[in-house]
């Protein structure tokens, strides 16, 4: 790998775990320090983040994190359920039964109580992404996908702490991919507008909250 590829893989895993902040500001030498990379690779993977819209240039010489607040989430939300539940019925109908009869298997048996639990039920859902993203076989809604997907990293944490409803969301993943294994077009779609829908406002609850407890 290269040496700007691992400077931006770090830095997207800081910033969509929330080690960097919204309005972090990244200095080129700290982080090339940090990172252990030249100044280089550090600006090639800052141009990378930029085109991801998760850091901004406020000048020549300083760069932050993106901020992300209500009105952003809801906008990423918008373009995600429409990717999202095309996506299901397309899926539906092209992938094969037992992927996602095996996915929706596993969905049953999550633990989050487990030690591992919370992670490795996201990494079910990035292995129920990836196959959905073969059965479509569509390049352009594979890369839009993608790039939603880098933003969702961000506010997907804020549902850690909220057992209710990590407990719902994996039931709701479940009923998607029995649809899938089901060739049921317009119910796996119809699931994932709800898991979508049920997601939003969470987080947007979970802002408000975070919101009001601030000095």
């Amino acid at each position: 790998m290269r040496a700007s590829e691992r400077a931006y893989a770090a830095l997207l895993e800081d910033i969509q775990s929330g080690a960097l902040a919204p309005g972090a500001v990244l200095a080129e030498v700290e982080q090339s320090e940090r990172l252990g990379v030249s100044r280089t690779p550090l600006r090639e993977a800052l141009q990378l983040l930029a085109a991801d819209g998760l850091v901004v240039q406020q000048s020549p010489r300083v760069t932050v994190v993106s901020d992300l607040d209500a009105d952003d989430i809801r906008s990423l939300f918008e373009i995600r359920r429409a990717l999202e539940e095309a996506a299901a019925r397309l899926a539906a109908h092209r992938g094969e039964v037992e992927v996602f009869a095996a996915l929706a298997a596993e969905f049953a048996t999550i633990d989050l109580a487990a030690a591992r639990g919370t992670d490795d039920y996201y990494a079910l859902i990035s292995r129920l992404d990836g196959a959905i993203d073969r059965a479509v076989a569509n390049d352009y809604m594979s890369s839009a996908l993608r790039t939603v997907r880098t933003h969702l990293g961000r506010v997907r944490r804020m549902a850690r702490d909220k057992p209710e409803r990590l407990a719902a969301s994996v039931a709701e993943h479940r009923l998607i991919a029995e649809a899938l294994a089901d060739r049921d077009g317009e119910l796996a779609a119809h699931a994932t507008h709800v898991h979508l829908r049920n997601a939003l406002s969470s987080i947007l609850d979970s802002l408000s909250t975070h919101s009001e407890g601030q000095p």
